[in-house]
């Protein structure tokens, strides 16, 4: 009963070919997330679910474990990150292995580190959440957010906010889509890794960023070399 990292990385990206080997600052950027994971020291085993030969012989050349690889099921366009967990979870299980704990890295997550993910095991166990994740805030108040039609006529999603002071509003967040800690047996019971007991740390915009499109990707790098000029 220790502790895994699961890093699911499938061949087949489509905005980005190649996508979770592609060189990121001269590194394929996979190798952000397995060095991290093996450096923070708290995982029994880091492995890379993947269907893809040469996504396999690069995970292993870095250190990590493919132990089998990824179904076509779990491949495809339409698979969920959970349902690529439940695959890696099951298969262990299989080998009678089970894990109290589990974090499921993105490949794509050059700004995941170490401290961090100390940081989120940590409130994992204190709080005895089921799941913890990165989040970041929103940059402009959602409430005050507008649509726009087909005419580009606007329209207020919360018009009782019109007047309302940005300063006043609650603050909102999204995923950072870096990494899942969380317990497995609550989670796979639920079918949901976002269980009614989840908790979530906050981190700065300027430490992470979405990876979807080429433009993402130049701006990812900047970031990376901007954080670290000292």
């Amino acid at each position: 009963m220790g502790r895994l990292a699961i890093i699911p990385a499938r061949g087949g990206s489509k905005r980005i070919p190649r996508k979770n080997i592609r060189p990121f600052l001269g590194k394929p950027i996979i190798a952000y997330s397995i060095a991290a994971a093996l450096e923070c020291g708290l995982f029994d085993e880091v492995m890379v679910s993947t269907d893809d030969a040469e996504i396999s012989q690069v995970a292993t050349s870095l250190g990590a474990d493919v132990p089998f690889l990824r179904s076509a099921e779990t491949s495809n366009d339409t698979a969920t990150t959970l349902d690529a967990i439940t695959e890696v979870i099951d298969a262990y299980g299989d080998r009678g292995v089970s894990f109290a704990s589990v974090c499921c890295i993105y490949p794509a997550s050059p700004f995941v580190t170490p401290d961090l993910l100390r940081s989120g095991y940590d409130l994992l166990e204190r709080q005895s959440f089921d799941c913890v994740f990165p989040v970041l805030r929103y940059g402009f108040p959602v409430q005050r957010s507008l649509t726009l039609n087909d005419d580009r006529r606007m329209r207020m999603r919360y018009p009782h906010h019109l007047t309302s002071r940005s300063q006043d509003l609650e603050p909102t967040y999204h995923d950072a889509g870096m990494f899942y800690w969380f317990r497995p047996e609550p989670v796979l019971s639920a079918g949901r890794l976002w269980t009614d007991n989840t908790g979530c740390l906050e981190i700065d915009e300027l430490a992470a960023q979405d990876i979807d499109t080429p433009a993402d990707w130049k701006l990812a790098e900047f970031k990376y070399q901007y954080l670290r000029r000292g």
